[in-house]
C-alpha cells in the first residue's frame, strides 16, 4: 500500500511565476479578475506552460454502499445507490447531464453497492463487497479492503493520465455517506459530530442530534487518530477511493478539482496522507452542508463558488469548470499592454 506516500509531481515554480508575470501585462488592473487569475497561473504550473488549456476533463463516479445506514441516518433506502447507479450511466443524473454539457470522459466505478449492478459499457465494476460494515459496531472495512479502495482510485487516476486529461473531477455516491465523511472529519479535526452533521439526502431536522450521537458514540468506540485508521474505521469504499485517486492524480500530474462535502473529507485524508499533493487540489465550491466550512478551513482552502449546492455526485465541479476554462481563456486571449496600445498604470 506505500505507493499513495509516494511524492506528487512537482508544480513548475518558474512557469507559474512567468504566468503571474504575464497575468500583470494584461489589459486589465492587477488583480481585477480575482480568484480567476490564479485558478490560470497555478494550472500554468501544474501544465509546465505560460499558457495552459482546459479542454479534456475527466470525471469518476465512485459508488459505494455504508453499513452505517440500518441506523436510519439517511432518509433514503439503500437501493438509492444502485438505481443512481443505474441513473449515472443511462445519462439522466445531474453529473451525466454536465459531463455532456463538458464533453467529459465519464465513468461510473461501483466500489461496492449492496446489489448487484447490471453490465454496462460506462459502469467499471470495482465491486469489494456488498457495502461497508456498520461503523457504530465495528470497524467500516479491513485493511484489505482499504488498500483495495485506494487502489480502485488510483486505477481511475491512470485511466485519466492515459488520454491526456488535464483536469480530474471525483464524484461520489452511496446512500449514508455524509455520516461516514462527518464522521470521518469529526474524527480528524477533533470536533463534536453536532458542528458537521447535516441533512443529506434530506433527513428532518429532528433526527440530527440522533445522527451526531452516533457519530461521537462511534468515534469514541474505535479511539483512532491516524489519518489511515479512520479512513478504515469509518470511510466508505467510494470516499477511500476518492483518497486513491486525488493522490494518484497529483503523482501522476493531473490538477484535482475538489467538489463538495464528501469529496472535501475526502482530500482532508489525502491531504494529511501525502501533502505534497497539495498544490494539485483545487476546490470547486462551499456545499450547503454546514460541515463544509470547518474541513475547508482545516484545508487552507478557497472555493470558487458558493451557490447553496449540496447535491454530491461531482456535480458543484462540474459546473465549475466553465469558470476554470474562462479563466484560462482570459488568461491566453487577453491582450496585453504592449499589444492594445493602452497605457499602463504609473508607477
Amino acid at each position: 500500500m506505500s505507493w499513495y506516500l509516494e511524492h506528487a509531481q512537482p508544480i513548475n515554480q518558474a512557469v507559474e511565476s512567468q504566468a503571474e508575470a504575464y497575468q500583470l501585462s494584461l489589459t486589465k488592473p492587477p488583480g481585477s479578475l480575482g480568484q480567476l487569475e490564479s485558478v490560470a497561473t497555478r494550472l500554468a504550473g501544474c501544465q509546465g506552460v505560460v499558457h495552459p488549456r482546459l479542454d479534456d476533463v475527466y470525471i469518476s463516479i465512485f459508488a459505494s454502499d455504508h453499513g452505517i445506514a440500518q441506523q436510519g441516518v439517511s432518509a433514503f433506502p439503500q437501493a438509492v445507490t444502485t438505481e443512481m447507479v443505474k441513473n449515472f450511466a443511462a445519462g439522466g443524473a445531474a453529473i451525466s447531464v454536465l459531463a455532456r454539457q463538458l464533453n467529459a470522459k465519464f465513468e461510473v466505478v461501483n466500489v461496492g453497492t449492496v446489489f448487484e449492478v447490471d453490465e454496462h459499457p460506462q459502469i467499471i465494476d470495482e465491486r469489494i463487497a456488498a457495502g461497508t460494515q456498520d461503523f457504530s459496531q465495528q470497524p467500516a472495512m479491513s485493511q484489505t479492503q482499504l488498500a483495495q479502495a485506494l487502489n480502485v482510485g488510483y486505477g481511475a487516476a491512470k485511466r485519466a493520465k492515459s488520454v491526456g486529461s488535464q483536469l480530474f473531477i471525483g464524484g461520489e455516491m452511496g446512500i449514508a455517506n455524509t455520516t461516514s465523511a462527518s464522521a470521518i472529519a469529526a474524527a480528524y479535526l477533533g470536533l463534536p459530530a453536532q458542528d458537521l452533521v447535516g441533512p443529506g439526502t434530506g433527513l428532518t431536522l429532528d433526527k440530527l442530534p440522533m445522527k451526531a450521537k452516533i457519530i461521537d458514540e462511534s468515534i469514541a468506540l474505535h479511539q483512532v487518530t491516524e489519518p489511515l485508521d479512520i479512513l478504515q474505521t469509518m470511510g466508505g469504499f467510494e470516499i477511500a477511493a476518492l483518497v486513491g485517486a486525488y493522490i494518484g492524480c497529483a503523482q501522476q500530474g493531473i490538477a484535482v478539482l475538489v467538489d463538495g462535502f464528501i469529496s472535501s473529507a475526502a482530500a482532508l485524508i489525502a491531504k494529511a496522507l501525502n501533502p505534497s499533493i497539495t498544490p494539485w487540489l483545487f476546490y470547486s465550491h462551499e456545499s450547503h452542508e454546514p460541515g463544509h466550512k470547518h474541513i475547508l478551513q482545516a484545508l487552507e482552502a478557497s472555493p470558487l463558488l458558493n451557490i447553496g449546492m449540496r447535491l454530491g455526485e461531482g456535480s458543484g465541479a462540474a459546473v465549475v469548470v466553465s469558470l476554470m476554462q474562462s479563466a484560462v481563456a482570459l488568461h491566453n486571449e487577453m491582450a496585453t499592454f504592449a499589444q492594445a496600445g493602452v497605457s499602463e498604470a504609473e508607477s
